[in-house]
């Protein structure tokens, strides 16, 4: 086995840290770290406790991140006096330790490294998901549910903050359809590599014969809308109806017409919302949903012309972008970067940070891609 090299690994890691900090821009950093702690100390913060929340929230993200730069810095430093010692004693255990330390320390830089690559126009907002079942009977609807657990499982890891907006139950079992809103600074930008169709292959639990069955269920993530998004929406273009909650509730939320559906005529687009107690929540947060996912048709609208005027650029997500296979063997597989694991259960627990990490690179990839094809 080769001597591992203390001296390269060093200064690839600090190599990596000034990228890193270029890219995050510390002065900058330093910065709005100033102007949110002004905002956070206003007297009048909490009169508005959503933007207050806003505030405060984009503080301990900015605070973090410095605290995090600064720390890697101080440990590329110790590690480097740590590998002196060790080799000025000829101490096997400190080396040891040293090698260690270089270990985590460049786990920790990739884990800043994806930070910088969060750059799109929406990717610092807050995220609202949507999962559906898709083809495959009672076996998608319960695939539609597993997706929800292992969504919010992954944000109660994290410490993301989730609320449930609306959820609509199979007869059988499983759901229809769930949205969820996830509040955490750039929840957009990590949820975002998720969207798409997933493919679940299993024996069905509801197949008395016991047969594999191939189910799916989408996923649809739009960023969360704000004041300054600008999207107007005609009391004219809207038919809202309401109805009476289903499923699982407390006192009062299957009696009452509280639950609301939102109808945008121009496109066919329909939000229902039936999370929350009194008509006038559900209908203002199924307004916030709506106004979301005309922002990112408005979007998709305006890369759709710049595709055009530069040329054709691959740079599609397909229909499929990830498998769920849970026999004849334990795997899952995305599609689009090759990542894959066979630890099943930990994914569908919430473990899928290295998917979602790798989704960003390749992400990452597809756009730096194509701007270079435009450009040429």
């Amino acid at each position: 086995m080769a001597e591992f090299d203390f001296s390269q690994a060093i200064g690839e890691a600090r190599a990596k840290y000034e990228s890193i900090a270029k890219a995050l821009d510390v002065d900058r950093l330093k910065t709005q770290i100033q102007d949110l702690e002004v905002q956070a100390s206003a007297p009048g913060l909490w009169d508005d406790p959503e933007n207050a929340q806003k505030v405060t929230s984009r503080l301990s993200a900015a605070q973090s991140q410095l605290k995090r730069l600064d720390s890697a810095s101080q440990r590329i430093d110790d590690v480097e006096t740590l590998v002196e010692l060790g080799r000025e004693e000829d101490d096997a255990d400190t080396l040891a330790e040293a090698q260690s330390e270089i270990g985590n320390i460049r786990q920790d830089l990739d884990d800043m490294e994806i930070q910088t690559l969060l750059d799109g126009e929406y990717d610092e907002r807050s995220a609202v998901v949507t999962i559906r079942s898709g083809a495959g009977g009672v076996d998608a609807a319960d695939f539609a549910q597993m997706l929800l657990r292992m969504y919010l499982r992954w944000a109660e890891r994290n410490g993301f903050k989730a609320k449930m907006m609306d959820t609509s139950y199979a007869e059988e079992a499983g759901i229809k359809s769930a949205t969820f809103q996830v509040d955490a600074p750039y929840a957009y930008g990590r949820l975002s590599v998720e969207g798409g169709t997933h493919r679940l292959v299993r024996i069905s639990p509801f197949d008395n014969q016991g047969r594999r069955q191939t189910s799916f269920a989408a996923v649809e993530v739009v960023p969360l809308v704000e004041a300054t998004d600008h999207i107007d929406i005609p009391d004219t273009d809207i038919r809202v109806d309401t109805y009476c909650s289903s499923g699982p509730g407390g006192q009062g939320v299957n009696t009452t017409y509280s639950a609301v559906r939102i109808t945008h005529l121009p496109t066919g687009i329909v939000v229902t919302m039936q999370d929350e107690r009194s008509q006038i929540q559900n209908r203002a947060a199924a307004m916030a949903v709506l106004q979301s996912r005309l922002l990112v048709l408005r979007h998709e609208e305006e890369a759709k012309k710049k595709k055009e005027l530069a040329g054709d650029i691959k740079a599609s997500w397909g229909d499929q972008m990830r498998s769920y296979v849970l026999h004849p063997y334990q795997m899952v597989k995305d599609l689009r970067t090759g990542y894959e694991t066979s630890q099943t259960q930990a994914v569908f627990d919430g473990d899928i940070n290295a998917f979602i990490e790798a989704g960003i690179r390749w992400r990452h990839e597809q756009r730096r891609a194509a701007a270079e094809e435009s450009e040429a």
